[in-house]
């Protein structure tokens, strides 16, 4: 069989899924690896390996057994001095094990940031215990966000109002944290105006932007997202300055999810994450490469001549589970996409994953729209005609 490279991917989500198609249509040959089977990019990839990220030495054995020329992470739990001796060894990285490492805890890419790079932020302090929580409140005043250092698309964060409320957030995010560290980042809530991710590629040429992205969350878990978001040129080259800046520092090639509140004209950084990001599903029809056909070019060195959007304006919604069932089926999926016509476009996207759980993610309903209201309007009409119901 010939194939342009070998790439064992590490989580098999969602992202993992649209990621693997995108690198297997660019020639690829994908293994995906998740701690469950059936995981959604297991069911496009070539090959499959169930097994915890955490156990350092099943993650070096099945290194050694399918002898890739390219590490992909796509979730947090991952043993990263496994990727140290990976990368040593000669196996490229994605984008880099120090970058991993960095990334995949808030506390290292908040000290980076806040430290050698002088980026803004917002008052923090970490907390591996309740005690220190309380400390580190004391430090950032109310109110203020709690969340695991190492977490999946925001689970555990809690906007804490007084200290009386310190417990119930300290349990909750530790209960939805990854990883084996019970370890919290304390911050001061930042009024701010509206957040956005800037989707940043670092390729081998330089670093490119996407328009940058808006979106709205609950629990901690994105909702909604939408593109272009609208902002100053002022706002949007800080926001840039900055995701350059952090992205040259992790070094490696691909894209990076770098997440920013904007109060007026000021930018704050707020996270990043070393793969494609949740918010940036809306790329899937908005663009005319999405953030994973960028970011399998970036890994693969493979150029990208140009990013466009396709719409004047494209957003996406959440397709939400109401409750537990491990038999389902869906329904309203015609009526979704029968949304679409008169100059605006809907799609739909089912992840496939094996069981639903009460507010999982299931698939997400893409459109576009003459502006941003319309296309938000449009794609939560479609969410909301996709249901997942109990065999």
């Amino acid at each position: 069989m010939s194939f342009i490279a070998r790439i064992l991917l590490l989580g098999s989500g969602e992202l993992g899924k649209e990621f693997a198609i995108s690198a297997k249509r660019l020639g690829a040959w994908v293994v995906a690896c998740d701690a469950y089977a059936g995981a959604p990019a297991m069911q496009v990839a070539d090959k499959a390996e169930v097994f915890s990220m955490l156990d350092g030495e099943r993650l070096r054995a099945v290194v050694a057994k399918h002898r890739p020329d390219y590490v992909v992470p796509e979730v947090e739990a991952i043993r990263t001095e496994i990727l140290e001796e990976i990368e040593a060894a000669g196996t490229i990285v994605v984008p880099s094990a120090r970058a991993t490492m960095m990334t995949m805890n808030r506390d290292s890419i908040r000290a980076l940031a806040a430290g050698p790079l002088g980026l803004r932020t917002s008052r923090y302090g970490f907390a591996e215990s309740l005690e220190e929580a309380e400390e580190a409140a004391r430090h950032t005043g109310f109110p203020c966000v709690v969340k695991p250092v190492m977490s999946s698309s925001g689970k555990g964060q809690t906007v804490v109002g007084n200290r009386e409320e310190l417990r119930r957030a300290w349990d909750y995010a530790v209960a939805n944290m990854r990883g084996d560290r019970a370890r919290v980042i304390v911050e001061a809530f930042v009024r701010f105006d509206y957040e956005i991710t800037l989707l940043t590629i670092r390729t081998r040429e330089g670093v490119l932007f996407c328009p940058p992205i808006g979106h709205r969350q609950e629990r901690g878990d994105y909702q909604e997202s939408w593109q272009p978001a609208p902002m100053s040129e002022k706002a949007l080259n800080d926001a840039q300055d900055m995701a350059r800046r952090v992205v040259d520092d992790l070094g490696g090639h691909g894209l990076f999810g770098v997440e920013f509140f904007v109060a007026g004209e000021e930018v704050i950084f707020s996270e990043l994450s070393p793969r494609p990001h949740d918010t940036g599903m809306v790329t899937l029809l908005s663009q005319n490469l999405s953030e994973f056909d960028l970011h399998a070019r970036a890994v693969l060195g493979l150029p990208i001549p140009h990013i466009g959007l396709l719409h004047p304006a494209s957003a996406s919604a959440v397709i939400l589970a109401e409750e537990e069932a491990e038999h389902f089926h869906y329904e309203g999926l015609g009526d979704a996409l029968a949304l679409g016509g008169g100059g605006a476009e809907v799609d739909i996207r089912i992840f496939g994953k094996p069981v639903a759980r009460r507010h999982r993610r299931m698939g997400v309903a893409l459109a576009s729209g003459p502006n941003i209201a319309a296309a938000r309007a449009l794609a939560m009409r479609a969410a909301a005609s996709v249901r997942i119901c109990s065999d």
